[in-house]
C-alpha cells in the first residue's frame, strides 16, 4: 500500500472525520462561550461590583516608562511585564461555564442512550396453541 492511499485511508475513516467536526465545532463554540462571558456575564458581575472591568485588573512587576499609558494592553505592548489577574479570572470563568454546558450536553446524550437501550422490550409471550403445539412437539420427540 502506497504512502498516499495509506494517508487517504486513515483519513477518511468515521473517527478522524468526527473528530476534525468535533474540533471545528469546539473552536467556534469556545468563541461564544467566550463572547458570553466577556460581553453578558463579566459586564453584569462587574456591575454588581460598582462598574470594575476585571480584564483590567492586574499588577505591575516592574517600573512603567515614561509616557506609556496604565492600561493592560498598553503595557503588555510596551514589554512591562504584568500579573494579569483580571484576564485570568476572566478565563478561568469561560472554562468553567464552558466545562459546566459540555456537562450539561453529555449527561443529556447519557440519558438519551439509555433511553434508547432500554426501548427494546422482551418478546410477547407466544399464543396458547403455540404453547400447546410445542409441548405437543416434545412430547412426541421423546
Amino acid at each position: 500500500m502506497s504512502f498516499v492511499s495509506e494517508f487517504k485511508a486513515f483519513a477518511m475513516k468515521g473517527n478522524v472525520v468526527d473528530l476534525a467536526v468535533g474540533v471545528i465545532i469546539g473552536a467556534a463554540f469556545g468563541k461564544i462561550v467566550d463572547s458570553v462571558v466577556a460581553d453578558l456575564i463579566m459586564p453584569i458581575v462587574g456591575a454588581i461590583f460598582g462598574g470594575l472591568d476585571f480584564s483590567q485588573f492586574f499588577i505591575v512587576l516592574k517600573d512603567i516608562p515614561p509616557g506609556v499609558p496604565e492600561t493592560l494592553a498598553d503595557l503588555k505592548k510596551a514589554g512591562v511585564p504584568v500579573f494579569a489577574w483580571g484576564s485570568f479570572l476572566t478565563i478561568a470563568l469561560n472554562f468553567v461555564i464552558l466545562a459546566f454546558i459540555i456537562f450539561i450536553m453529555v449527561k443529556q446524550i447519557n440519558r438519551l442512550k439509555r433511553e434508547e437501550a432500554a426501548a427494546p422490550a422482551a418478546p410477547a409471550e407466544p399464543p396458547e396453541e403455540v404453547v400447546l403445539l410445542r409441548q405437543i412437539r416434545d412430547s412426541l420427540s421423546k
